[in-house]
């Protein structure tokens, strides 16, 4: 009973990870903040749907349909799809259209649905056909390069590419890193010291605004209302 989730890394430089889940007996979850968006298909009493889903700011609360299933691939941080703007997302989705159990439109053409296997094929079409593109700066100074371009130009680029702020993704980061840890049972002191909170409550504002959690919550077992997929950046 609940909501059952399953994910597992990509090789793809497009692709941040893939998930599935299913839910039964529950009606809504605590949707965490993250600085990806993904494209979620999901089938409900028969129907199939399919949504890009933007950026989360913030932690809320979402509604699960009772017993469907669901698929995701969560892109990376930099790759968006220039004809449906990133920035436009944030907080939000956009439904795709005239989705069947064998293909959806996206951009006029007609795709077969992927699945939790082929994720990689599918991004690599979507780039093929110039549906899906990666900001290189983004990228690279996400991987610790230092940018040959004045700060302005990369703050311009990467909103354009990700939709947020680079200090919004470094807080949003940072507070489910917190939350990973504090599930592992890593004491809040010393989550406080690794990841360069102020203090106690620096930490509790933290969690409360991305997660949507205490940390008491997060360290105990079986909360009442499930969260969205949390995993080690």
């Amino acid at each position: 009973m609940g909501l059952e989730i399953e994910s597992r890394p990509s090789d793809s430089p497009y692709i941040e990870r893939v998930w599935r889940s299913s839910s039964s007996g529950v009606d809504r979850m605590t949707s965490i903040a993250t600085v990806h968006w993904d494209l979620v298909f999901w089938e409900h009493r028969g129907q199939v749907n399919v949504s890009v889903q933007g950026p989360e700011s913030r932690a809320s609360t979402a509604v699960v349909p009772e017993d469907a299933t669901f698929y995701g691939i969560i892109f990376s941080l930099g790759t968006s799809m220039p004809h449906l703007p990133v920035g436009r997302l944030v907080d939000g989705s956009a439904p795709i259209p005239d989705a069947t159990r064998r293909s959806f439109w996206l951009k006029g053409s007609a795709w077969s649905l992927p699945d939790y296997d082929n994720a990689e094929d599918f991004a690599r079409r979507m780039a093929r056909e110039e549906i899906l593109t990666r900001d290189p700066l983004v990228a690279a100074v996400l991987g610790g390069a230092s940018p040959e371009v004045s700060e302005r130009t990369l703050q311009r680029r990467f909103l354009a590419a990700t939709g947020l702020t680079r200090g919004a993704v470094r807080q949003i980061d940072r507070a489910r890193q917190a939350a990973a840890l504090i599930r592992e049972g890593v004491p809040a002191h010393d989550v406080i010291h690794r990841l360069g909170y102020f203090d106690q409550p620096h930490l509790a504002r933290s969690l409360a605004r991305y997660i949507g959690r205490t940390a008491t919550q997060l360290s105990r077992r079986g909360p009442a209302e499930p969260m969205s997929l949390l995993y080690k950046t």
